[in-house]
């Protein structure tokens, strides 16, 4: 009987403590919640003093004026991380406005896909119909009828993944602009990760405008149900207050073969186009400097420092290409006339000299080599006497491990044009 006791008290003790332990963790697990809500309270509050924070930096800087002198529509719509200028007559933008902040670096804010009208615009802005029709199958999936366009964001979602809120924003179709896929998943996306690294390797913030060019002879969407022009050209604006530096870039809506640098403009040349006045609220003799003229190599990102703009038609001899235009003649078995910049020159530990024009290791786009047997038919060392020359190098271009590439054997083969 005793034993028995024994063994009812051990078993009850052991549900006790088990009982103990569950309630334990259940308590634990009740801190935590609450800890994590505490945390999300906080996280929001965050995000709300930094929407509050852009707007009045956005502000600060001054929304584009429109030359009193021409017509052009607009209404003026805000959100909580970007202002636009509605243009009813184009289903678009005129320009949108926001700023690109070091938050991007650590945001992990997914892309939310909810494209949905804006309806802040007073007239209604451009809708899914605008871009693709969408028809359900009987089987409860879609098929989608396109137009041929992308819904290209103006002011890219990635540039505020740091903000669930303004993430979801910038998913407005006034935000849209109808441009061909080639752009938009090409040139146009590496310019605005241009944009980010800018920031990132600085560590400041930039205010960004982004346009179409839009003009009454433009194209239109005909299936489209709102019928949004078909924009030409796009310009994106950006400005760090930090260091008080401007830059412009103008891009054809196409697919573009050439490096981003080659875009670049500057402020004044965009506000023609425009007919906007872009950062009215700087001091005038900083607007004047950072409008007026723009330093490329402080704009580049780190891993391309040191690389350079292809050479024009009037820097080469006739006939002569460039690094841009070199892609159309790869492996045509013809002697051709390529010429650029030597950005960079290695001599091989077995003798052979590499030479990249115009850009540098790891983003070489035009590469000559010169082995160790060629160089006795040389008067001078092509590792030394070629460094940062503007140089034309002729033979047949071919191409290695993706790059464009040259074999030259003597002196003859190059022309040294400075």
């Amino acid at each position: 009987m005793k034993y028995l006791l024994s063994v009812l008290v051990s078993i009850n003790l052991f549900f006790f403590q088990a009982q103990t332990l569950e309630q334990k963790i259940a308590k634990i697990d009740r801190k935590i919640d609450s800890i994590n809500n505490i945390k999300d309270n906080l996280y929001l509050q965050k995000e709300d003093l930094k929407l509050t924070w852009v707007q009045e930096k956005m502000m600060e800087i001054g929304l584009p004026k429109k030359q009193d002198t021409l017509k052009i529509k607009e209404e003026i719509v805000k959100h909580a991380a970007l202002i636009l200028s509605y243009n009813e007559a184009h289903k678009q933008a005129n320009w949108v406005m926001h700023i690109i902040t070091p938050d991007i670096m650590e945001g992990n804010t997914s892309r939310t896909n909810d494209f949905r009208i804006d309806e802040k615009v007073s007239t209604g802005s451009a809708e899914e119909a605008d871009y693709f029709v969408r028809t359900m199958n009987e089987d409860s999936t879609f098929s989608y009828d396109g137009f041929g366009f992308d819904r290209g964001h103006l002011a890219p979602s990635a540039d505020f993944r740091w903000s669930a809120k303004s993430l979801s924003e910038s998913y407005y179709y006034s935000n849209m602009s109808p441009q061909k896929a080639d752009f938009n998943r090409g040139k146009w996306a590496e310019l605005e990760g241009w944009m980010r690294e800018y920031v990132e390797e600085n560590n400041t913030h930039l205010i960004v405008y982004t346009a179409p060019i839009l003009k009454d002879d433009l194209p239109k969407i005909e299936r489209a149900k709102n019928k949004p022009s078909i924009p030409k050209e796009y310009v994106k604006i950006a400005y760090d207050p930090k260091n008080k530096r401007g830059i412009a870039f103008l891009m054809p809506n196409q697919k573009i073969e050439k490096p981003i640098e080659s875009f670049a403009v500057s402020i004044d040349a965009v506000e023609e186009k425009l007919a906007f006045n872009f950062y009215p609220n700087l001091v005038d003799s900083v607007q004047k400097r950072i409008e007026s003229n723009f330093e490329l190599i402080y704009w580049m990102p780190k891993k391309e420092k040191g690389d350079v703009l292809a050479l024009t038609e009037k820097e080469m001899p006739k006939s002569a290409i460039n690094t841009y235009d070199f892609k159309n003649f790869i492996g045509d078995s013809k002697i051709r006339t390529v010429c650029g910049t030597t950005v960079s020159i290695k001599k091989h530990e077995k003798g052979h000299v590499f030479i990249n024009l115009d850009k540098k290791f790891p983003n070489q786009i035009f590469s000559v080599s010169i082995f160790k047997s060629s160089l006795k038919n040389f008067s001078y060392e092509p590792d030394v006497y070629l460094v940062n020359k503007k140089v034309c190098f002729t033979g047949k271009i071919s191409e290695h491990n993706g790059t464009a590439s040259m074999i030259i054997e003597n002196e003859k083969s190059i022309q040294v044009l400075d």
